[in-house]
């Protein structure tokens, strides 16, 4: 999808409403409506669509402090489009998990789980962020819930299907240790065993 650059954009706006304005009290109104109508559509596409766009290309690229820093450009993140607002905490979520700031993850994630995500791989990639979370916790049961609720969705990328069988095999595994710990601590102490008497002098 085509995309301006954001910085372009701040300079064509400023420049159609300036060059509006001057049409407009020097030759008249309907000479300037264009230029002003162009930049009211600029100006109206960056408040309701915001930087979120360029922000996830920078995350493609692992430009994780630059898809931050571009997030930072949305004048409100609010009063984005619906599906860019989630997209927005999604990739802000993201970039905090990368970082290790997992409670800060948790709440955008959890934002845009709420916010309502187009389709079901960008659900699934939400819910396998927050088992990831939980499972640092020890929180293995909501990991687990989040894990059935992924398997639930209809994941077409195969990057997620393959990220979504490596968290599944990871919390096996946490389960096996879980027993296996388990298991130690019950053989530390048998309840009736003979205990050595101490030598007397």
């Amino acid at each position: 999808m085509f995309t301006i650059n954001i910085y372009l954009r701040f300079a064509l706006i400023l420049v159609l409403f300036a060059g509006g304005i001057v049409l407009t009290f020097t030759i008249g109104f309907w000479y300037a409506f264009p230029l002003l109508l162009i930049g009211l559509i600029l100006f109206l596409g960056y408040l309701f669509l915001g930087t979120v766009q360029s922000a996830a290309q920078l995350l493609e690229k692992t430009d994780f402090l630059g898809a931050e820093k571009r997030l930072g450009l949305t004048f409100k993140p609010r009063w984005l489009y619906k599906t860019n607002r989630a997209y927005f905490y999604l990739i802000k979520g993201s970039i905090a998990a990368q970082f290790k700031n997992n409670e800060l993850a948790e709440e955008l994630l959890l934002k845009a789980k709420t916010t309502g995500l187009p389709s079901d791989n960008e659900r699934a990639m939400v819910q396998m962020q927050l088992a990831g979370l939980a499972a640092n916790k020890s929180n293995w049961i909501v990991a687990r819930q989040l894990l059935r609720e992924t398997k639930a969705l209809n994941i077409t990328e195969t990057q997620l299907k393959d990220q979504l069988k490596q968290l599944e095999k990871g919390l096996k595994n946490q389960g096996a240790m879980q027993v296996a710990r388990h298991r130690q601590r019950g053989l530390t102490f048998q309840p009736g065993g003979k205990r050595k008497r101490p030598r007397s002098r």
